[in-house]
């Protein structure tokens, strides 16, 4: 039988670890033809074992490198922005550096990858984007999540532009939102707190269900998002935090 996502081709950022890997997995498995992007590419050195994935080494601050490695993928029908990272901190700890790195990270990554990929999906009329947004957001105040919080907002921000701006060209961008997701990073940032066991208990708690979440749950949800089965939803935000924002 079919996947879901057969006879289509779907480009990962953030593939390396974490949510970005876990989509790269659940949409081979459905079908799709996945290129796979990452600053390290040791961490996707498997990943082909796993089905129709190709990984490429990308920095994301580059944006000569992403035009050409966009272009060298072919038709993209699916793109997922998913890299990332995590400033701790409130207004008053973050300097300038953290600041800009943060929301080039963040958004402007993906402001790049969509500037080099949606050209092709007006041509052909169809294209779906999911960027991968957060709970800490316009969403909720999370605390001490000031330039991650922030640069999220903007994420969210740039997603419903791009949906509303491209709806009559058969594009839809919608914003996948977790919540405290179990990664390899999340494990280094408990694993290098002061009290590793409370860190933990607090990440926890944050959920009322009492558990993080999974990143195939978060994958499962990005895979709606880039499926028929949400055809007719766009600059929309999906929510998938265990309750933390009830």
């Amino acid at each position: 039988m079919a996947g879901q996502l057969a006879s289509m081709s779907a480009f990962v950022t953030g593939a390396g670890q974490g949510i970005g890997r876990a989509i790269c997995l659940a949409f081979a498995a459905e079908g799709a033809r996945v290129v796979a992007a990452s600053r390290t590419a040791a961490k996707m050195a498997d990943l082909p074992e796993h089905g129709d994935i190709e990984p490429v080494p990308l920095d994301l601050a580059d944006p000569d490198a992403i035009t050409a490695v966009v272009a060298a993928a072919g038709r993209i029908d699916i793109l997922i922005n998913c890299a990332g990272m995590v400033a701790n901190g409130t207004v008053l700890d973050c300097d300038e550096a953290t600041w800009a790195e943060s929301f080039d990270t963040n958004v402007t990554a993906a402001f790049r990858t969509i500037r080099a990929a949606l050209p092709g999906m007006v041509e052909r009329g169809d294209g779906r984007i999911v960027n991968v947004a957060s709970v800490a957001s316009s969403v909720t105040g999370v605390a001490n999540r000031f330039a991650y919080g922030a640069s999220k907002a903007a994420m969210i921000g740039l997603t419903k532009s791009v949906a509303r701006d491209f709806i009559r060209d058969g594009i839809r961008c919608n914003a996948l939102c977790p919540g405290t997701t179990l990664s390899p990073s999340l494990e280094a940032r408990i694993a290098a707190a002061p009290d590793p066991a409370e860190m933990r208990r607090t990440f926890v708690e944050r959920q009322p269900m009492g558990r993080l979440g999974a990143p195939e749950e978060l994958a499962n949800g990005a895979l709606f998002l880039a499926s028929d089965a949400s055809r007719f939803m766009t600059g929309q935000l999906l929510v998938i935090d265990g309750g933390q924002t009830l």
